[in-house]
């Protein structure tokens, strides 16, 4: 029987409705969380880390770098096979990107979480709990970078998508599509993972800003982070890349000052290009030394951009983060 470690932080799955409050709150730790969780000794020998309850929404850059510690040395004991981390999904995309980007080992790292208070009818978070440490145990998932398991789908952190505010399947790749499936007792691979980006890294650059391009957008947002000392800027341009040229021309002041800025696409998949020539179009961006962030969403290049200046990385080494990176 696999082992694996499971890492609790907080989130939905922990939370139940507070009169008090009129809302729900964090009211349940690991072990409450555990005990809810039936069969799950039949999947996997389980060893509980509680880390608190956090409103994922409450999240630093320095809480993401204490968990992916707090990783490390569950995947460096031989004794264990992989590890699940629960937590909330408001931010799900961001963190299990930002691990997948800092994290370099080879066993499996499971984000999961609920989307349903554990008061509520059809609370999910038992069998995404369930699914996850299943997914985690599975020798077939090493390799395969820290990966999203909610209602049934296995999903690749450069990739995953909320879609939904409220589905319980609510988590996509649209881009590649799924990884997998978990079906009752069952780990269905669909297609295997064979790019990532890495990056060594400590810490992360706080000040990187993300700014949606939307019609009749002039360039005041982006001129307000120059002058409160960002350390970076990622524009989410119209379609394949297309802003107002007076957006442009604040990005190129950005850039006059060394603030690099990346250009991605406000659309949850596709990537923004250099089609168009017209002023602000993708290929003025990119002739003016935007860097463009492959099909990665706006708020993933975000933190790929934001670890990247925390690794003190040149013009160059941002645009090979940012960038797809090359079929193994």
């Amino acid at each position: 029987m696999p082992r694996v470690v499971v890492v609790f932080t907080g989130g939905t799955i922990s939370t139940a409705f507070d009169p008090a409050a009129g809302g729900n709150v964090p009211v349940l730790d690991g072990a409450a969380l555990l005990e809810r969780t039936p069969g799950l000794t039949a999947v996997a020998d389980v060893v509980a880390v509680d880390r608190g309850r956090t409103p994922a929404s409450h999240f630093t850059f320095p809480m993401l770098f204490d968990i992916a510690d707090t990783i490390r040395d569950a995947a460096a004991d031989p004794a264990v096979d992989g590890i699940v981390v629960v937590q909330g999904t408001y931010t799900i995309e961001e963190t299990a990107f930002f691990w997948d980007l800092v994290l370099d080992g080879t066993k499996p790292v499971v984000v999961t979480g609920a989307m349903r208070s554990s008061d509520a009818a059809g609370f999910d978070g038992p069998a995404n709990l369930r699914d996850a440490v299943r997914v985690a145990g599975d020798p077939r998932m090493r390799d395969a970078g820290v990966v999203v398991c909610l209602g049934g789908s296995i999903e690749p952190a450069d990739d995953a998508l909320k879609m939904h505010s409220t589905s319980l399947t609510t988590f996509a790749s649209p881009n590649a599509g799924s990884l997998g499936r978990v079906d009752a007792d069952d780990v269905a691979i669909l297609r295997r993972r064979t790019r990532r980006r890495l990056v060594a890294a400590t810490r992360a650059a706080e000040h990187v800003h993300l700014v949606t391009a939307t019609v009749a957008m002039d360039g005041a947002l982006l001129d307000a982070a120059i002058s409160a000392g960002a350390d970076g800027v990622v524009v989410a341009a119209t379609g394949a890349g297309n802003t107002d040229p007076r957006l442009l021309a604040s990005a190129v002041r950005a850039m006059g000052a060394d603030i690099p800025v990346a250009l991605a696409s406000r659309c949850p998949s596709g990537a923004a290009g250099t089609a168009y020539a017209f002023p602000g179009g993708g290929a003025t961006w990119v002739r003016a030394g935007a860097l463009p962030v492959g099909h990665l969403c706006a708020t993933k290049a975000r933190v790929a951009l934001a670890v990247g200046r925390g690794a003190w990385l040149d013009r160059d080494g941002l645009a090979a983060l940012l960038a797809d990176p090359a079929e193994a």
